[in-house]
């Protein structure tokens, strides 16, 4: 092979090793793409998308000097303006892009002291039976034995990082994103300094770094090794620290819900201490209204029972549903939407059978109304309005609540929930729906959430429950 051929060889060989490293980035971005069943097609787009991105990028950018840095920047800056195709979050997309650059230079830097050892080893041969052609041949092999190497050590190094993100969708902000790409960068910043030393160029001089400092060919491959621990380290606790936040914020929601039902209980347990005590009172009202009427007094008599009619009205509930805890909860919300001049319509009917708990029906309906509530409020014009109904399908019970609203929902495709990146509370309100998720889920149930125009629509499917047999 003469010196043509040999370069030949070598600019086929790092096509082919863009195309394998375009194939790692696109499979590394794929479990965290979201799809379900009939989105093949979808999600098969995203990932063409992601290959071509690189594959482009990288072909066209050879030609600069700098091309590493800014075939680098440019995927990583496209694939973040292209999140929503992706069905990924920018910042999430951005870490996501850091990660497998990082793992790709990382890879690189230890197959580096191989390849050092195999050109050395190639060189000492090509002296022994001077032939130059052999010299080409070996050393073309030698490359595409490192880039295979290489490519295998990659896509172990990013198998195991998607393995480690067992929670694969989160929602990343900006401050999280500077402190978990730390690590990424400083390891990228790292390889590239490495690189540029390992071999000086002078006029009448060449010196290699591994020549002047042998021990380099394990040190290197080493400090390289505990990046990537450290980015695996990074991305445990990361996620350790999510879960710990989210069962904090559960718990205190949780917590909240219970309260909320332990006041609604009491006013329940009062509303009835009312009326019984009115039973009791009524015997004297009769007493009194008797002796006016003796007397000829029937304007007080009217007067009186207008008053009698005024002290029962607080006792009176509006909306009925069949249960004393979704009684409480319905006529309170209802009360609280007439306060801030929202319509509120009910066709709720608690469910015969036991197999439903009513503090689990009860937290369902808590956090659906407390969210179309606060919907309505954050309304600057327009009818604001909220409809709730339940009706039983034999063993299926079905609970819907609409309401009016303004602004736009995005959805997060892998968990059918509402995503929301502006306003307080939002993450309460997530968790909310989440929780009913989780009372869904008991009941082997499911969810479904709806934005049709200026309408956002809840509806919510559980079955009975069987009862426990006793022996």
């Amino acid at each position: 092979m003469d010196e043509a051929g040999f370069h030949l060889v070598m600019d086929i060989l790092s096509g082919i090793q863009v195309f394998s490293h375009a194939a790692c980035m696109a499979a590394f971005f794929y479990p965290f793409m979201a799809g379900g069943e009939g989105q093949g097609k979808s999600r098969l787009k995203k990932i063409l998308m992601v290959f071509m991105v690189y594959m482009v990028m990288y072909f066209i950018g050879m030609s600069t000097p700098v091309y590493g840095w800014i075939c680098m920047g440019a995927v990583i800056a496209l694939l973040a303006a292209a999140s929503g195709f992706l069905d990924m979050g920018r910042e999430f997309t951005i870490f996501l892009g850091a990660l497998f650059f990082c793992a790709r230079k990382l890879s690189a830097l230890i197959m580096r002291s191989i390849s050092y050892l195999l050109d050395r080893r190639i060189g000492q041969k090509a002296e022994a039976v001077e032939m130059a052609g052999d010299i080409f041949v070996r050393a073309a092999l030698g490359y595409a034995f490192v880039a295979m190497l290489q490519g295998v050590l990659l896509s172990l190094m990013l198998c195991v990082m998607v393995r480690l993100w067992k929670k694969k969708t989160l929602r990343m902000y900006t401050k999280e994103l500077c402190y978990l790409l730390l690590i990424p960068v400083t390891g990228i910043l790292f390889v590239n300094i490495i690189f540029n030393v390992m071999l000086i160029v002078g006029e009448n001089l060449i010196i290699q770094l591994y020549e002047q400092y042998p021990a380099f060919l394990g040190i290197v491959p080493a400090v390289a090794a505990l990046f990537y621990v450290g980015i695996l380290i990074t991305i445990a606790s990361y996620q350790k620290m999510v879960g710990l936040q989210e069962e904090k914020e559960n718990y205190f929601v949780e917590q909240q819900q219970v309260y909320a039902i332990q006041e609604r209980m009491e006013e329940v347990e009062q509303f009835y201490n009312g009326i019984r005590r009115m039973k009791h009172e009524m015997r004297n009202h009769l007493t009194n209204i008797k002796g006016l009427a003796r007397n000829g007094s029937y304007e007080e008599i009217e007067e009186y029972i207008g008053q009698m009619d005024e002290s029962m009205d607080v006792f009176e509930l509006t909306i009925k549903t069949g249960n004393a805890i979704t009684d409480v909860i319905v006529n309170d919300k209802q009360k609280a939407a007439e306060k801030q001049g929202i319509q509120f319509k009910a066709e709720f009917s608690y469910p015969k059978p036991d197999g439903y708990n009513a503090y689990d029906i009860g937290v369902i309906l808590s956090n659906l109304l407390q969210n179309a509530l606060e919907a309505c409020e954050n309304m600057a014009e327009g009818k604001k309005y909220i409809y709730l109904s339940g009706r039983q399908k034999k063993k299926f019970y079905l609970i819907n609540v609409k309401n009016s609203f303004e602004g736009e929902v995005a959805f997060d495709t892998r968990t059918n929930l509402p995503v929301s990146t502006k306003g307080k509370g939002i993450s309460l309100h997530g968790i909310g729906l989440s929780n009913v998720k989780r009372e869904v889920d008991k009941y082997m149930g499911d969810m479904d959430i709806r934005a049709n125009k200026n309408e956002f629509s809840v509806t919510v499917l559980i079955q009975e429950q069987k009862k426990k047999e006793t022996w």
